[in-house]
């Protein structure tokens, strides 16, 4: 087994072209062997400002859209809710062992920042997922060191994927 991703597209202001898909798995096992993770499965949501926007209001209480949101399956936080499952028997399995969670981006807000920042949809997509991904197991960018080891982890993936500035 690998690591799996899974995608819905809940906007309709962008067409998302399978070769992005391709290009986002890619971007996962490149990330996944950087950080030593051979399995697990994230769940990808394409959105627009308006749906993200509520979820950032939702879950951060921060009342503006965001370009990416993440939501760790694994992480033991103490603000975090247990998630409680009921089995029929001994023998079943965690359905949650592998999941290591959920990816939200703002297709809108892709598009507005990758024309601001001159260079491709699909390269802003990428980035985002990596960033996303990165959240999921763990990293954070509270204080400017550790938002130096992120962005030096997502522009190593992002590069060997070809995806540059």
């Amino acid at each position: 087994m690998s690591l799996q991703l899974d995608y819905s597209n809940e906007q309709d202001k962008v067409d998302i072209p399978e070769a992005w898909i391709t290009r986002l798995e890619q971007l996962l096992q490149l990330a996944g062997e950087a950080e030593g993770l051979t399995t697990g499965e994230v769940t990808l949501t394409f959105t627009d400002n308006e749906q993200i926007h509520q979820l950032n209001r939702d879950y951060r209480n921060i009342d503006r859209p965001t370009d990416v949101l993440s939501f760790a399956m694994q992480d033991d936080g103490t603000d975090e809710l247990d998630i409680i499952f009921e089995v029929e028997s001994e023998d079943e399995v965690d359905p949650i062992s592998g999941m290591l969670g959920d990816i939200v981006i703002s297709v809108e807000k892709a598009v507005e920042q990758s024309e601001e920042y001159g260079h491709s949809l699909e390269r802003e997509i990428g980035f985002l997922f990596v960033h996303g991904f990165l959240h999921l197991i763990g990293y954070d960018h509270e204080t400017e060191s550790d938002e130096a080891v992120m962005t030096s982890k997502q522009e190593a993936v992002l590069s060997k994927a070809g995806l540059s500035r």
